[in-house]
């Protein structure tokens, strides 16, 4: 297993979950929450993910069993963030986070690989940001999930008003970003925006079974898939028709489809080159 253990967002290549990467915020004892060094090594892991085609997946989770990540450091990062919006001199750490914000958070920052949130623990604030840029959700049962922002008299830049009307209805999305009150796992499974309650001892192991079926599909057409997605969503019906069929057919040429027609006459599991 491949570990940068002393960081406050560890990266990890699992040896048990190949081309399956994990990353964890872990500041338990601060909720997870975002300081500056914490913004900095988790926007390095995504550019690492993102730079890596051997990586297939990813799993991201916070440490401890309190929270999955509170959002930014009230102690930290708040303050320097509204000292920096003054004009205020900012130290080189703390600019140096505040410039990782955006990539951290995944907002407008294309991983361009399926990103799974094992959510541990309460999902608060820029921790929420975060799993709206997720494509599947497991939590435990004792999670909650709040944009807090209106009540620090915030608006929330993460990903929060682009991003959470477009995968919940228009009236859930209103009540989470207008009343700042947190919601329980049940509720946000009712409303869609997780995909199944686990409990604890059974998060991790989950999120890695669903993160080993992506990884074991072929490369490309995963990535592709998981592009269309995203460009096809919002075009007019014969538009998106025409991407999608340009999409596929790139797909057909590739050394991956030839490979999965020998594989299924041989009688066997495809080995995929990514080509």
């Amino acid at each position: 297993m491949c570990c940068n253990a002393e960081m406050p967002a560890r990266f990890e290549l699992p040896d048990a979950h190949p081309h399956v990467a994990l990353v964890t915020i872990d500041r338990p004892e601060q909720a997870n929450s975002l300081d500056p060094p914490t913004l900095v090594e988790l926007a390095g892991a995504w550019k690492r993910i993102a730079a890596d085609r051997e990586i297939r997946c990813a799993v991201v989770t916070g440490a401890g069993d309190r929270a999955f990540c509170a959002g930014m450091d009230m102690k930290t990062t708040i303050p320097v963030s509204q000292r920096f919006a003054r004009g205020e001199r900012v130290d080189d750490e703390s600019m140096a986070g505040l410039r990782s914000v955006a990539t951290a958070l995944l907002a407008g920052f294309d991983l361009a690989t399926p990103l799974v949130a094992a959510v541990n623990g309460h999902a608060r604030a820029g921790g929420f940001d975060l799993l709206l840029a997720t494509d599947i959700r497991f939590t435990v049962p004792q999670a909650t999930f709040a944009l807090e922002e209106v009540a620090l008299g915030l608006y929330p830049t993460g990903n929060a008003t682009v991003l959470l009307p477009r995968q919940i209805p228009w009236v859930h999305a209103h009540e989470l970003l207008l009343t700042a009150r947190p919601i329980s796992a049940a509720r946000a499974l009712a409303i869609g925006l997780v995909n199944e309650i686990v409990p604890a001892d059974r998060l991790l192991e989950r999120a890695f079974v669903c993160a080993d079926a992506m990884a074991a599909n072929a490369p490309l057409a995963v990535f592709e898939t998981r592009r269309g997605l995203r460009e096809i969503l919002h075009l007019s019906l014969p538009e998106a028709y025409a991407r999608q069929e340009a999409i596929g057919r790139e797909l057909r040429k590739t050394d991956d489809a030839r490979e999965a027609e020998r594989a299924f006459v041989e009688k066997r599991k495809p080995v995929w080159k990514g080509r």
